[in-house]
């Protein structure tokens, strides 16, 4: 069995709803290993993370999506999307856990991190997929 998440990074371009989710996070006892407003910063901060919350549309265009994949492919990161355009998601990433409507809830932040820990420590081939 795999060990509980806690490192966690943020790719968000909008810095209230970053910290939001930072402070959240933070205050139930995870390491927020960065705040990525662009596909470059999110790739360079992937090695410290296990999860990510993603959203769609950053400063760099509607990158997202494809930055998931990215993500789980070279890091094996578990994906969170944080978005209030689900439709835009296409393809989720292989890691992905689900998706949170914007605005979010601090419940449904807290709920996609338990989701993923409870995803690492289960023996492989039970994998769980939830829709937040």
């Amino acid at each position: 069995m795999g060990q509980a998440i806690k490192s966690v990074l943020i790719v968000e371009d909008e810095i209230f709803i970053a910290m939001e989710i930072e402070r959240i996070l933070s205050e139930a006892g995870y390491d927020v290993v960065d705040i990525a407003a662009d596909r470059s910063r999110a790739l360079s901060a992937a090695a410290n993370a296990e999860l990510a919350f993603v959203d769609l549309n950053l400063r760099d265009g509607q990158t997202g999506p494809e930055l998931a994949h990215e993500l789980a492919a070279r890091h094996g990161l578990r994906i969170v999307y944080v978005t209030a355009n689900p439709t835009q998601i296409g393809e989720p990433a292989p890691t992905a856990i689900g998706c949170i409507r914007k605005p979010f809830t601090e419940r449904a932040i807290l709920a996609a991190a338990a989701m993923a820990a409870r995803i690492a420590t289960s023996p492989p081939g039970h994998e769980e997929v939830m829709k937040i």
